[in-house]
């Protein structure tokens, strides 16, 4: 039976969760997740868990931070003047914002804390940080790089 290796492009069912056993994103009622294993369209820790995998293989892959989202980073950490802020926003901690970085890009950012005379931001990943748990359904291999032997 063929297995899943780096190029192929797969069809998964999946669910991940946290070591408490909190649910942070699943693909349950909807289209299965379609990518290319080794391309970096997902973490590393994803990539290598469906690696030998044949179709209709369920399993369960224990992620560490390393191969996941990484541990929090500090300097993700940013301090900003509340003056700075527009005026009809009142900012609460847990709220999300969307600030742009030299280039233009957007990152969203969380209020970490609300300060007197300013906001701590947090543009760390959500799951920076945490070890993560995905249990996999291998439901097609929509694509295979095989070797191709003309003869």
């Amino acid at each position: 039976m063929q297995q899943v290796k780096n190029g192929d492009t797969i069809k998964v069912h999946y669910s991940g969760k946290l070591k408490d056993g909190t649910t942070f994103d699943s693909s349950e009622g909807r289209e299965p997740f379609e990518f290319e294993v080794g391309a970096g369209h997902v973490i590393r820790g994803f990539d290598n868990g469906v690696l030998g995998m044949e179709v209709g293989q369920k399993k369960t892959v224990d992620i560490p931070v390393e191969q996941a989202y990484g541990p929090e980073d500090p300097q993700m950490l940013m301090e900003f003047p509340l003056d700075r802020l527009p005026k009809e926003l009142n900012p609460e901690a847990g709220m999300e914002l969307m600030m742009r970085d030299q280039e233009g890009n957007s990152i969203p950012a969380i209020v970490a804390e609300v300060k007197e005379n300013s906001i701590l931001l947090d543009a760390n990943h959500p799951l920076a940080g945490e070890d993560l748990i995905f249990e996999l359904e291998l439901l097609e291999i929509v694509k295979s790089k095989s070797l191709i032997i003309m003869p």
